[in-house]
């Protein structure tokens, strides 16, 4: 089934907890995500794009409450997801864009942009490489999820500084975080994912990378 048929059919448009301005597609116990999978993979990529995620919630929190952030910047959602760190950028004045490298994720990007009435441009980030050229601010929400992914993504945020781009991170203080190159600078009472994402029980933090 194409992705985006699926999402309009299976997942609910509801208003972010603690964000009601923003709507995303958002799965329910209904949704059967399972059968988006390819039959033909043995390890299908989870999807995190389904859900709000509390580093993702705090920063798009973050620029909601200060627009001037993002404001007339070229912004990257990195790792986005469902779009929504991007499209909180994008509501703040920033010309925003989005990486994200699961398919239905891109698919629900465009979706949730297109329901928020916002343009997020989908882009093509490869981590494992150069620092992108054309943004002044990174994004990075929910991004040091596991040692193996956040031994790529810090280097590559690094990259990014050493190019003159500003990069926060959203993060409820994960095991992996590198916090001695981190700097805090706001937090939130987030909605933790799934069957708790009503219930603002965890703190997301906002940090900027030294």
């Amino acid at each position: 089934m194409n992705p985006a048929d699926f999402i309009r059919a299976n997942l609910r448009l509801e208003p972010v907890p603690s964000l009601p301005e923003i709507v995303l597609y958002t799965a329910h116990p209904g949704s059967r995500l399972s059968r988006l999978a390819d039959p033909d993979d043995d390890d299908p990529p989870a999807p995190y794009w389904a859900y709000q995620w509390a580093g993702g919630l705090a920063l798009a929190r973050h620029f909601a409450a200060h627009p001037e952030v993002v404001a007339g910047r070229r912004v990257l959602d990195l790792g986005a997801g469902s779009g929504l760190v991007g499209i909180a950028a994008a509501q703040a004045g920033a010309m925003a864009s989005a990486a994200e490298i699961d398919p239905n994720g891109r698919a629900a990007i465009a979706l949730n942009a297109a329901a928020n009435g916002v343009a997020v441009a989908l882009v093509e980030i490869d981590i494992a490489g150069d620092a992108p050229v054309g943004f002044e601010l990174i994004a990075a929400g929910d991004v040091f999820y596991n040692p193996d992914v956040g031994r790529l993504m810090l280097p590559f945020l690094e990259r990014c500084v050493a190019a003159g781009m500003d990069v926060l991170v959203g993060d409820p203080e994960r095991r992996d975080l590198p916090g001695e190159r981190l700097e805090r600078l706001a937090s939130y009472a987030v909605g933790d994912v799934g069957d708790a994402r009503d219930r603002a029980e965890r703190v997301g933090w906002v940090y900027r990378l030294l």
